[in-house]
């Protein structure tokens, strides 16, 4: 059996529905828009902090300032390593393999000692050893500037010294003017700092006097001979005071004798001057 509304019902139905299906319509349409906004704001702050990152390289710098330390580190021993090196190369300078030369020792009594130059000392040592009344030639060096003078440097020309030869006598037996008279012999006084091919300082013809007597014989004995003719121009040999003489080294000592079998020069250079003056 069906009931049938109230008739106030149905008078007043549409008036009561009608607001309610307005509410129900406005409540579904406004819902997603306002959803879909949202979201899409959302999404852009979200993409912001993609620089985030950003802070990494806030490092980097962190690093370059812990390297500062081996930088710092580093100039201490650089400027430790200067100071031995002066220490060191001093010792350098004096040759390990050389004997450092000896000094003339004192006359003997009774004895007189004459310093000659004329050349190599080779040459001229050979030629006064064999006089007699001669007791010892040394040959060494004299003249210079630089002390304990080695061969090698005098051969640089620059420490002033001449090969010399120390003639030690006995005036008893031979006067200085005799020994003068063969020095005049053994080699040419006329080439200045030259002797054949010999050249330098070291090569120039000198008389080295070791008291006022032996300078006036010595000025006397070349004068005698510039006045004699004896060589085409006049002698340019130096008259000097002589000054500290250094023993050369061994090696040239007695230098003919040891080696006038083996050497060249002994036979091509002094053998023939031996010869000249009557001594070989």
């Amino acid at each position: 059996m069906t009931i049938a509304p109230p008739t106030w019902f149905l008078r007043f139905a549409p008036a009561i529905l009608a607001p309610v299906l307005f509410l129900c319509a406005c409540q579904d349409k406004p819902a997603p828009p306002e959803e879909k906004a949202p979201a899409t704001e959302a999404a852009a702050p979200e993409t912001a902090p993609a620089p985030a990152p950003a802070p990494a390289p806030v490092e980097a710098p962190e690093k370059p300032a812990e390297s500062v330390k081996p930088t710092e580190s580093a100039p201490a021993p650089a400027a430790a390593a200067p100071t031995p090196a002066p220490t060191e190369a001093a010792p350098a300078a004096v040759s390990s393999d050389k004997t450092p030369m000896k000094e003339g020792t004192e006359v003997a009594q009774g004895k007189e000692v004459i310093t000659l130059g004329g050349g190599c000392f080779w040459c001229t040592e050979a030629v006064m050893e064999r006089l007699e009344g001669v007791t010892d030639v040394v040959s060494g060096y004299m003249g210079g500037h630089v002390e304990n003078p080695t061969y090698e440097q005098i051969c640089t020309k620059t420490t002033g010294h001449a090969e010399v030869i120390q003639v030690t006598f006995d005036p008893a037996k031979i006067k200085l003017e005799e020994i003068l008279d063969v020095f005049w012999q053994a080699h040419d006084p006329t080439t200045l700092n030259q002797q054949g091919a010999d050249k330098g300082p070291q090569y120039r013809s000198v008389i080295f006097y070791h008291t006022p007597e032996q300078r006036n014989i010595a000025m006397q004995s070349k004068s005698a001979l510039d006045a004699s003719k004896v060589y085409e121009n006049p002698s340019v040999t130096e008259i000097s005071e002589a000054s500290k003489f250094w023993v050369a080294e061994e090696y040239h000592q007695n230098y003919y004798v040891q080696n006038k079998d083996t050497n060249p020069y002994c036979r091509v250079v002094i053998s023939p001057k031996l010869k000249k003056l009557g001594m070989e």
